[in-house]
């Protein structure tokens, strides 16, 4: 007698009712939205909603519905002409108090939202947006690491007040880059004491004391192990700092990930203004505070080309030259927060420092009262210049002062920056706020895909699909009659089954995504037919119908078990080693082999079961 058990009839119903459930919200279709946030990041509420929407209103924007999604308020437009007009309304009107960014709002009923149902995210290729490779300069990375030594060495030693020279970068012989420091002490310095007063500092670096013709001098070389870390944690960082800027840039569904060795890339669905995104993400932009050396002459040190021992030589925005102190009080990766302001000065940037960036700010303030201090603003990028006919790219480091103003007063953590522009002030308070990068990007590919390309992405993968399940149809109900009619509905369950999958896992459907789905459903067609085949054999050979449909299954699940976990493996590893595409086609194709798995073997065994199975005696089987 064909049986089956109840609780596998009702696993099966479970699976399907819940897979129905969790891909409804794809059959609604998109409108052109507005997301809106909190620059204060805090949740819009009913009283800001109704701001932004009376707001809108006056300005005679064509508004549909709106609803707050995560804190954000969602804007639906019925065409994308008002989506744009909504945005400069916003921008104008009230950018001071929030940020927008385009988006894509579901139409489905409320009630699937309330329960926390959204539909599949969609790749860069389908949704439309900007695609940035970035390069990380690990060895740029390494140089920063120094530097920030250097001040540590220089401030050590001054505490301490053991007299020194000067302190340097330097190579090591056989090394391919700058990898260590070197400490230069007066004739008759004492090694030992400086050593000592920089170990206190830093305890894990490696010091000596070698000999050399111009003086004791004590240096640190950073060991291979050390540098290799450093590199992993500028990674690290720079993932950090560019997912902090696209939030701060209110881009809506990024994705930003770390791609091979050194690379990262970031996706930016519904991106238009490409130039001013591109250029914020990966500007590697920091601060320095410093004290303006008022004991030298800026003259002297143009006429001679170089600034006294101690301190530096830069130019203002206006080319004016300016002598600052070489010790830094405070860097830009010591910042908090940093928001614009309305100053007595015009536009400015209110800044808070952590706690040790903060007590230096106070020691450095109450020693230096009536004395003026500078900021500079340190940015570096890479351009291609023409050498000898031939195009060469080359790092360009920019030290500008932006600032200079006479301490009036002792703080710490909480002042403001002023002279600057409007502009000025919220890109710099934006770059402050999202934080420094830890080394410099440089962009090694670009691609932007427009929101057109993209639906028509859509609609070419949607009909690639529907017309290989069209051809496969036919052929399973012409080839195996009613048993094609049940392979056909296991079809259709598996892929709502996929969609629900990728739904309830966020996974971002791309082009070749779709292409996972069409090979997925050539998988699920495969088993079904390996199983139909097997029934079929067992019929040739004489036994009853309902006895052939047990051993079909039985026997055919070992190959179709073999053939889907070497294909499952092989998934695993697209995935792990995989990057971009081939990573999103690896989730499609082993999600779509555990479902096809799951409705070949049970669903389409239960199916079979409820027509043939249990009391029946079937004379015949429509295979």
């Amino acid at each position: 007698m064909l049986e089956y058990p109840r609780w596998k009839y009702l696993l099966v119903a479970v699976v399907l009712v819940l897979a129905c459930l969790f891909a409804l919200p794809n059959v609604f279709g998109e409108d052109a939205a507005l997301q809106v946030a909190r620059k204060d990041r805090a949740a819009v509420d009913a009283a800001s909603q109704a701001r932004i929407e009376g707001f809108l209103k006056e300005r005679g924007v064509a508004l549909g519905s709106s609803y707050v999604d995560d804190g954000r308020l969602m804007l639906r437009f019925g065409d994308v002409a008002s989506q744009l007009r909504a945005r400069d309304a916003v921008n104008e009107g009230l950018g001071q108090d929030y940020v927008t960014a385009l988006s894509f709002a579901p139409r489905m009923p409320d009630w699937l939202r309330a329960i926390g149902l959204r539909p599949m995210p969609l790749g860069l290729d389908l949704r439309g947006g900007l695609y940035l490779l970035y390069q990380v300069d690990v060895n740029g990375a390494v140089d920063q690491l120094l530097e920030v030594y250097e001040q540590d060495f220089r401030r050590a030693l001054a505490n301490d007040k053991v007299p020194f020279v000067d302190v340097a970068r330097f190579q090591e012989e056989g090394s391919d880059r700058v990898n260590g420091l070197r400490v230069v002490l007066p004739a008759g310095g004492d090694a030992d004491a400086a050593r000592d007063s920089l170990r206190r500092v830093l305890r894990d670096l490696n010091y000596a004391t070698p000999d050399a013709a111009t003086g004791p001098v004590v240096q640190v070389v950073l060991t291979p192990a050390q540098i290799r870390e450093r590199q992993d944690y500028a990674i690290q960082q720079n993932l950090s700092t560019l997912r902090n800027r696209v939030n701060e840039l209110g881009v809506s569904e990024p994705i930003v990930q770390r791609q091979g060795v050194d690379r990262i890339a970031v996706q930016l669905p519904g991106v238009q203004n490409s130039a001013e995104v591109k250029d914020i993400l990966g500007k590697v932009a920091t601060l320095e505070f410093r004290l303006v050396d008022v004991q030298n002459s800026v003259a002297d040190a143009v006429q001679r080309g170089r600034a006294p021992l101690g301190s530096k030589l830069y130019e203002d925005r206006n080319g004016q030259p300016v002598l600052l102190k070489r010790d830094i009080i405070v860097t830009g990766d010591q910042l908090v927060d940093a928001t614009t302001a309305a100053t007595q000065d015009g536009p400015g940037v209110s800044v808070k420092l952590d706690a040790t960036g903060g007590e230096e700010m106070l020691r450095t303030t109450r020693a230096n009262l009536k004395r003026p201090m500078a900021v500079v603003f340190i940015e570096q990028r890479r351009e291609e210049i023409e050498v000898g006919g031939q195009k060469v790219q080359r790092d360009v480091r920019e030290e500008k002062v932006i600032n200079t103003a006479t301490i009036q007063g002792v703080f710490s953590n909480n002042f403001q920056i002023t002279g600057l522009g409007g502009a000025e002030a919220r890109e710099l308070a934006l770059l402050l706020r999202a934080g420094a990068l830890a080394a410099p990007l440089f962009v090694v590919e670009e691609r932007a895909v427009g929101p057109s390309l993209g639906q028509d992405n859509i609609e070419k993968g949607v009909r690639a699909l529907v017309l290989g399940m069209a051809l496969l149809f036919v052929f399973m109900l012409v080839y195996y009659r009613m048993f094609g009619v049940v392979a056909n509905l296991v079809l259709l369950a598996n892929v709502v089954l996929l969609a629900a999958l990728l739904t309830a896992f966020k996974a971002a459907l791309s082009l070749p995504g779709i292409a996972g789905m069409v090979l997925t459903v050539g998988m699920a067609v495969d088993a079904n037919v390996l199983i139909y085949e097997r029934i079929r054999e067992e019929v040739r050979n004489g036994v009853t119908p309902q006895t052939a449909i047990t051993k079909g299954f039985e026997k055919a699940f070992s190959s179709i078990a073999d053939a889907n976990v070497t294909t499952l493996i092989a998934g695993v590893v697209l995935w792990i080693f995989g990057t971009g595409p081939i990573r999103g086609f690896a989730v499609v194709l082993s999600l779509g082999i555990v479902t096809s798995m799951f409705t070949s073997l049970m669903g389409s065994r239960a199916l079979l079961t409820l027509m043939y199975g249990g009391a029946r005696r079937p004379a015949r089987l429509s295979i």
